[in-house]
């Protein structure tokens, strides 16, 4: 049986990701900015010079040079700077001085010895569970290794766009930044290893896991068995219920009822479909069998959710609207 699909991209599709680029920064000589935990996802990459970052609940500070980005997953507060001993400062009043300018940069310190660029990543309401959760709060990309070379040629474009303000340059940006969030989360996996990740991302780096996941993803709808997909990996029931569960926290079967009831979510949503449409198409053969997996895997019924979701949605447009 060949199948072929992509868990990363069906999470990163399904979550709704989105970036956008904040004010840059330039420092030099001794400096050191602490910054508050960021409501989205942030990262940071050195264009020039080098600095030290200091998160908070990490034991070790992470030597930045030139070229190395890092992506912080978690809202915790982080500090910047030249180097160990230097006093911090809050970072926001930099910020907001460039806010409003064309071009805007934040400026601290004597001297240009070091240039950042930056930004964010925005998700929708189940990247916590589904993404942010099995990564650790802080990737560190060194950007001299050979397997980095892609981010430096997105973080190369980005400079020319922001430095040459092209039409259209903000899309492009935002979209740039969005392929060097991928490449990170692939470096990562890569590079890193086995326990890189947890959950349903460490799967992707276990040789066996793997094809059973990325089966489970190409065909949610399947009436799949431990069987089956012991097949695709090519390995016994057994071996492949032991290393599944070990990798991703759950057998394989328990890990695509979850799957389908996240695309059952997103169908609703939408709103544009019936429940028996949706049951269809996530691999239930009746309303019925929907309603009873989504209620033991989210307390509530589809219909529950829909109409809570309604009420939401209505209450936040009356907001506005007053």
């Amino acid at each position: 049986m060949s199948v072929q699909a992509d868990p990363l991209q069906d999470v990163l599709t399904l979550v709704g990701t989105t970036s956008q680029l904040s004010i840059g920064l330039v420092a030099g000589g001794e400096w050191a900015l602490s910054f508050r935990p960021p409501e989205a996802v942030k990262f940071n990459a050195v264009r020039r010079g080098h600095c030290l970052l200091t998160v908070d609940g990490v034991p070790e500070p992470i030597k930045m040079d030139e070229g190395d980005c890092f992506l912080l997953t978690q809202p915790r507060a982080f500090t910047l700077a030249s180097g160990p001993g230097v006093r911090p400062i809050p970072a926001e009043p930099f910020f907001a001085a460039a806010r409003g300018k064309a071009h805007g940069v934040a400026r601290v310190g004597a001297g240009d010895d070091t240039v950042f660029i930056g930004g964010r990543f925005d998700f929708g309401e189940r990247a916590q569970e589904l993404l942010l959760d099995v990564l650790p709060p802080v990737i560190h990309v060194p950007g001299r290794t050979a397997e980095a070379a892609i981010v430096r040629w997105v973080l190369d474009q980005i400079d020319a766009e922001l430095r040459d303000r092209p039409l259209a340059s903000t899309l492009v940006t935002e979209h740039l930044a969005l392929v060097m969030l991928i490449h990170v989360l692939r470096l990562h996996l890569t590079v890193a290893g086995p326990g890189a990740a947890t959950g349903w991302l460490g799967g992707l780096t276990d040789p066996v896991v793997a094809p059973a996941l990325q089966a489970l993803h190409a065909r949610p709808a399947h009436p799949w068995t431990v069987a089956q997909l012991a097949d695709v990996a090519a390995v016994s029931r057994s071996t492949l219920a032991a290393r599944f569960k070990q990798a991703v926290g759950r057998g394989p079967l328990e890990y695509l009822t979850g799957w389908r009831i996240e695309l059952a979510i997103e169908r609703l949503r939408r709103g544009d479909e019936t429940l028996a449409m949706i049951a269809r198409e996530v691999g239930y053969g009746s309303e019925s069998a929907l309603s009873n997996a989504f209620r033991r895997v989210t307390g509530s019924s589809p219909r529950e959710y829909r109409i809570s979701r309604m009420r939401t949605g209505s209450a936040a447009a009356a907001h506005l609207s007053g």
